[in-house]
């Protein structure tokens, strides 16, 4: 495989997996993680997604802690995981349009049998999620801190590092171009007169 051929192949990769991972932010944690490896791929293309890979991450980590807080929360979390799984196993099941569907037929199970796979790996990845988060965040209020802190540390790198960004971008202006002209957009006038001559 071509270099060409590998970019290409993994900045689709990375793209489905953004927008599978919004397609399934109503579940507590794996849309943000699928949102994550979206862009764990595309931060080897482009510097935006790697700025944005460990605060999305954490955040997926902290909504699955909120989703083990308590025992509701844990039961709501696994069946709603169930449910979305059970949709996907319809979807790749395929079956025809029912006749109560009031759309066309084209409509009905929409995407087909990859958004069937979508769903079950999201319904895969809530319920090791929720055991996961159970077993390090319930009950575990230090490890939430700790969690919290790290988003706090997270997003200060990040709020730093697009100041860098910012303040390189605004230095390569001034060095190409911006700084033969002023602030209005005009080029500066020379202060000399027709003649060369310093104006009084």
């Amino acid at each position: 495989m071509t270099g060409a051929a590998k970019r290409l192949l993994l900045e689709t990769l990375g793209w489905l997996l953004l927008v599978a991972g919004v397609a399934a932010l109503v579940l507590p944690g794996p849309g943000l993680l699928l949102i994550a490896a979206g862009l764990a791929v595309l931060s080897r293309q482009y510097a935006w997604a790697d700025n944005l890979l460990e605060p999305v991450l954490l955040r997926a980590l902290r909504a699955a802690a909120e989703g083990v807080e308590t025992w509701p929360r844990i039961l709501m979390s696994t069946l709603f995981a169930l449910g979305i799984g059970a949709v996907g196993v319809l979807w790749l099941a395929g079956p025809e349009a029912p006749g109560w569907w009031p759309l066309d037929a084209a409509w009905w199970l929409l995407g087909g049998p990859w958004t069937g796979v979508t769903l079950l790996v999201s319904c895969v990845i809530a319920l090791v999620l929720i055991v996961y988060s159970y077993r390090r965040f319930h009950d575990n209020p230090d490890a939430v801190a700790a969690l919290q802190g790290e988003i706090e540390e997270a997003d200060e790198e990040a709020h730093e590092q697009r100041e860098r960004m910012r303040h390189l971008r605004e230095r390569h202006a001034r060095e190409h171009g911006d700084g033969h002209r002023d602030e209005h957009g005009d080029e500066p006038r020379d202060e000399r007169g027709d003649e060369g001559r310093e104006r009084p």
